[in-house]
C-alpha cells in the first residue's frame, strides 16, 4: 500500500458553497464534481518519522495544509508536497505534549511487508503556527476520514464485532455563551448520530430493559 504520494500541484477542489451549487444544477455525472475543501491552513510545518523518501527537509519546513474530501494534502513553499489517502491514516489526535508545540499527530499504515508479519507504520506530525487552528484541522480531518471507511470491515459482521461509541468520553455541546458548531462540526455530528447504535435497544428492545432489570430516570435499579 502506498499511503503517501509526492505531488507538485494541489488537486482540484471546490468550496462547500460551490459544491452545493454544482449538485443543485443536476450535472450529467456527479463523479465529475471536484471534491470539497473542508479546511485550509497556511504556515504549517510537517515532520515524518521515519523521513519520507523524495521529500527534502526544505520541502516540509513550511507550507499550506488542505483537508480535502479526497485526500489530506500538503504543499510546501518550494512547490513540492504530498497527499495522503484517508484509509491510510489509522490514527489522528491532537497532541499537547509538554516541551513541544501543539500539533496533530497521525499514524500512517504503510502496508505489510510480504516477508514479515508486522505492518510498517510511519508517524506524521502536523504543526500549525497558530495553535488555535488545531481544533478546526482535527474536526475537518475527522469528517473526511469518516467518508472513507475501512474497506476491510464487512457490513455483514456480527453485531458483537461492531464498534460502540462510549458517550462518557465526549463532552456534550451545550450551546451556552453564544457557542455554535461550525459547518464541519455540524456535518460530523450528523454523521456520528447516524452511526451510533444503542446496544441495549438492539438486543433487548426499548427502555433499557435487560434481564428483568431496568433503570428509572434517577439511575436507581428497579425489578419487575
Amino acid at each position: 500500500m502506498v499511503s503517501t504520494t509526492i505531488i507538485s500541484s494541489v488537486p482540484s477542489f471546490v468550496s462547500p458553497d460551490e459544491h452545493r451549487d454544482l449538485v443543485g444544477a443536476t450535472p450529467e455525472s456527479f463523479s465529475d464534481i471536484p471534491p470539497v475543501l473542508r479546511h485550509k491552513e497556511e504556515n504549517i510545518t510537517v515532520l515524518f518519522d521515519p523521513p519520507l523518501e523524495h521529500l527534502s527537509p526544505g520541502d516540509d519546513s513550511k507550507g499550506v495544509l488542505y483537508v480535502i474530501d479526497s485526500a489530506l494534502v500538503f504543499m510546501s513553499s518550494t512547490g513540492r508536497g504530498f497527499q495522503i489517502a484517508y484509509p491510510s491514516i489509522t490514527l489522528h489526535a491532537i497532541s499537547r505534549t509538554q516541551g513541544s508545540d501543539p500539533s496533530i499527530y497521525c499514524q500512517l499504515d504503510e502496508g505489510a511487508d510480504e516477508d514479515a508479519d508486522a505492518v510498517d507504520m510511519r508517524e506524521l506530525i502536523i504543526t500549525p503556527q497558530n495553535s488555535n487552528s488545531l481544533e478546526p484541522i482535527f474536526e475537518a480531518l475527522s469528517l473526511c476520514a469518516s467518508l472513507h471507511p475501512d474497506p476491510n470491515v464487512s457490513e455483514d459482521d456480527d453485531f458483537d464485532d461492531q464498534v460502540f461509541v462510549d458517550t462518557n468520553s465526549f463532552q456534550p455541546f451545550t450551546g451556552e455563551e453564544g457557542e455554535e458548531l461550525s459547518e464541519v462540526g455540524r456535518a460530523a455530528l450528523d454523521y456520528l448520530e447516524s452511526i451510533i447504535v444503542d446496544p441495549f435497544e438492539h438486543r433487548n428492545g426499548v427502555n433499557g430493559h435487560v434481564g428483568g432489570t431496568e433503570h428509572d430516570s434517577s439511575g436507581e435499579e428497579t425489578r419487575d
